[in-house]
């Protein structure tokens, strides 16, 4: 029987993990965080696979050269490699993408691909993060029945920029349309949101819905604190 192992510290992949997994053959554990994967899990279980469907820490090179590393990048590899990815499609108005399924190699997201799937950039973050999710999964499943070999990567290379949370400023919005990017595009568990900064107070915007000629958004007010004050 193979083993598999999910690594993934958001927890809608945890609940996906218990839906899916009971569908699938052999045995399955899950880790959420850095410290679970440990080189003592990897020599125990002896995974087949590992698929990381949403990681943010860096894997060491001994976890990922002992067994086989599955990556998800919510962008058309090689085009957007780098961090960031929803986000920086958001900003340079991409209404679609791909979810590409790649091994884990040095170099980041440039492993060769196992396969790719069409991925809506409509709705908030959250919307896109479950829908990715659900795709990921797709994803997963295929790859475990069918053990495809991943082929290199073709085309040209387009790197992102990490952003970071003052890139959420809603200053740097040129319009209403770039507002609701701003807005959507970190409305998700586990992010900061779009905010201003009037005064001594930070304006958290969350849940932007387009009404026609207005945004309609829930916002939250919060005195600033001595760490974000300039």
């Amino acid at each position: 029987m193979n083993h598999y192992l999910v690594a993934a510290n958001r927890p809608w992949h945890r609940e996906l993990f218990i839906e899916r997994t009971r569908l699938l053959p052999g045995e399955w554990k899950f880790v959420s965080s850095k410290e679970e994967l440990t080189d003592e899990i990897i020599q125990s279980f002896r995974p087949r696979y590992i698929f990381f469907p949403h990681w943010s820490h860096i894997v060491p090179e001994r976890i990922w050269k002992s067994a086989e590393c599955v990556c998800f990048h919510m962008t058309d590899l090689p085009y957007g490699r780098g961090g960031s990815p929803l986000q920086n499609l958001i900003v340079r108005k991409h209404e679609r993408t791909k979810l590409s399924a790649f091994r884990m190699v040095q170099e980041l997201d440039a492993g060769p691909i196992y396969g790719k799937q069409d991925l809506s950039m409509g709705g908030s973050a959250q919307d896109i993060y479950r829908r990715a999710g659900v795709l990921t999964w797709d994803m997963i499943e295929t790859i475990v029945r069918t053990n495809p070999e991943p082929v290199p990567q073709q085309g040209q290379i387009t790197v992102f920029p990490r952003r970071t949370p003052q890139d959420g400023n809603l200053t740097q919005a040129q319009d209403l349309a770039e507002t609701y990017d701003y807005i959507r595009m970190l409305d998700a568990e586990g992010y900061p949101p779009a905010f201003l900064e009037i005064g001594s107070l930070i304006y958290e915007f969350t849940e932007a819905k387009r009404v026609g000629d207005r945004i309609v958004a829930h916002v939250s007010i919060r005195n600033m604190e001595k760490s974000e004050s300039k």
